[in-house]
């Protein structure tokens, strides 16, 4: 993205219709730079979208990826893309499979992986990708790819493997209850009920001794 706004022209004319500009990107954009003004920018700020692969990526997606990257263009500009950026496209693929997709075939055969990470269920369309969440992450890639898109994709699975998320994890659990604090009153009466910062599936245990 910084490479490509190096292109543009930094006119006064240009930097003063996007301090006056009132369209929404702009003042997104604003808040991340009110957010550092005190602190000054790191190294590189981090834009993210999210993307669950129990499903083909669709005209939502793209809206998310495209309404963030509006959000990104939108800060190199007023910031005269003088701040390095970063676009992550996060993959869910640690997500259970809550029901098989009604547009995928041998859907008998996914029955049996419900509750399941979706990296660890059998791709349906064949033996191409590892698993139901590696081949529709391959189709988000495609898909981004090409309406041109500057990104970075992220897997979940990889990150949980590789322990990266393992320091933030321990972290939560030690202030478990100060967190769910914070949480709880943003959720509906029906979801407060039954929320948890962690989760674990009891359809998948079921599922997982049934087959051992």
């Amino acid at each position: 993205m910084r490479d490509q706004c190096a292109a543009l022209k930094f006119t006064p004319e240009l930097i003063d219709a996007a301090a006056q500009s009132k369209a929404w990107p702009f003042e997104e954009a604003r808040k991340i730079i009110k957010r550092y003004e005190k602190t000054g920018y790191p190294e590189s700020i981090l834009f993210e979208t999210g993307y669950g692969p129990s499903g083909l990526p669709h005209i939502g997606t793209f809206g998310e990826v495209a309404r963030t990257t509006m959000v990104r263009h939108a800060f190199h500009i007023l910031t005269e893309n003088q701040v390095e950026t970063k676009l992550l496209c996060f993959s869910d693929d640690m997500d259970g499979l809550r029901k098989v997709p009604d547009n995928v075939p041998n859907r008998e055969k996914m029955e049996r992986y419900l509750g399941q990470p979706l990296s660890r269920v059998p791709d349906p369309f064949g033996d191409v990708y590892p698993s139901f969440g590696a081949a529709n992450n391959a189709r988000l890639c495609t898909f981004l790819d090409r309406f041109g898109f500057d990104y970075e994709f992220v897997s979940s699975t990889d990150y949980y493997n590789s322990g990266r998320f393992d320091e933030a994890l321990l972290k939560i659990l030690a202030c478990y209850d100060q967190v769910m604090d914070i949480i709880l009153p943003t959720l509906g009466e029906e979801r407060r009920a039954t929320y948890s910062l962690f989760y674990l599936s009891l359809l998948f245990l079921e599922k997982y001794y049934k087959y051992q």
